[in-house]
């Protein structure tokens, strides 16, 4: 039986692409040719609708646990297997179905400042097309009506960024010697150490893995005319190549938003004024998380003089990820 030893479980837009392509370099472990797999989102075959663009996404789910264990069979032996699927954190029945399966897993939890991680999230479909408000503010606001219509986890961006009531769900399930947990500033900003801390929490040989690759550079298109144009063109596209084989479909939206995303601008910082009126949306549980880990993250709390993370431009010739895997031209 083939199944992954550890997880790189979350949260969305806190490095998992770049930790996933990172480990995949180390020689005592094998990351799972698909970065996110997605097999413990549901019991049986993925839902068949939901917001802008989820129809396309649940098709990639690799749900069948014959085709689940395949992805790991390549596996030198005695490496130790992993994959990255970062919705694992935040879907609790996610966390019930990985104890239930691979109860001895070891467990990579990173987490970002959720107002961080709820604009580059919204920043992500935006750039993509498939947002429809161009105020993330105002997105936000409207995270409960999107819940509430069946739209996918992604779309959840205040949701997602409850990593306190995440982790103390999780830690009910698996004793916290099972359960690293990242801080994705120090990711970015040390990532010889935190590698280093990833690699003696897996028991293979540090020292090894020095460097992030900057994977998954979120841009940020204009709201112009242009944009909103080829966006609604792209969303149609969407609707209608759910019905499509599924290159068919692919083909009509990725020429779309390959327009969108020519020459766009790095992703622009939130203002204080911005992140003022988002931090109340987790103020509760920024100060749970901090009871439940013994982390001090009052820095989510203030003012930031810039976006942190892996911005800027995008390496020559990397499109923005779907489904986690950075896309050539």
């Amino acid at each position: 039986m083939a199944l992954p030893d550890f997880l790189v479980m979350g949260a969305p837009k806190a490095g998992t692409t770049a930790l996933h392509t990172a480990l995949a370099d180390h020689p005592q472990l094998y990351m799972s040719p698909v970065k996110e797999p997605k097999f413990f989102l549901t019991d049986g075959p993925p839902p068949r609708r939901g917001g802008p663009g989820d129809v396309r996404t649940y098709r990639e789910h690799v749900w069948r646990r014959a085709d689940y264990e395949a992805l790991f069979d390549a596996a030198p032996e005695g490496a130790r297997r992993g994959e990255s699927t970062p919705f694992y954190l935040y879907d609790l029945a996610a966390q019930r179905r990985i104890r239930a399966l691979i109860p001895e897993a070891r467990l990579i939890v990173t987490i970002r400042d959720p107002v961080e991680r709820a604009h580059s999230n919204w920043t992500h479909l935006w750039s993509a097309g498939l947002e429809p408000i161009h105020d993330f503010v105002q997105a936000c606001a409207a995270e409960r009506a999107r819940v509430d219509a069946g739209w996918s986890a992604f779309w959840h961006y205040i949701s997602l960024g409850r990593y306190g009531e995440q982790l103390r769900h999780l830690y009910t399930l698996f004793d916290r010697d099972q359960v690293l947990v990242l801080r994705y500033r120090d990711i970015v900003e040390a990532p010889a150490e935190t590698l280093d801390l990833i690699c003696a929490f897996l028991d293979v040989k540090q020292g090894i893995l020095t460097e992030l690759p900057r994977e998954n550079v979120t841009a940020h298109p204009d709201h112009t005319l242009t944009h909103r144009t080829v966006s609604r063109a792209l969303r149609a596209a969407e609707a209608v190549g759910r019905h499509l084989p599924r290159p068919v479909g692919a083909a009509m939206t990725d020429s779309l938003e390959r327009v969108l995303q020519q020459n766009s601008k790095q992703r622009q910082p939130l203002t204080w004024a911005e992140r003022q009126q988002v931090i109340p949306y987790f103020e509760a549980d920024i100060r749970l998380l901090e009871t439940v880990t013994g982390l001090d993250c009052g820095d989510w709390l203030q003012p930031r003089e810039q976006s942190g993370g892996l911005v800027g431009s995008r390496p020559a010739g990397q499109r923005q990820a779907r489904n986690g895997r950075a896309r050539p031209p």
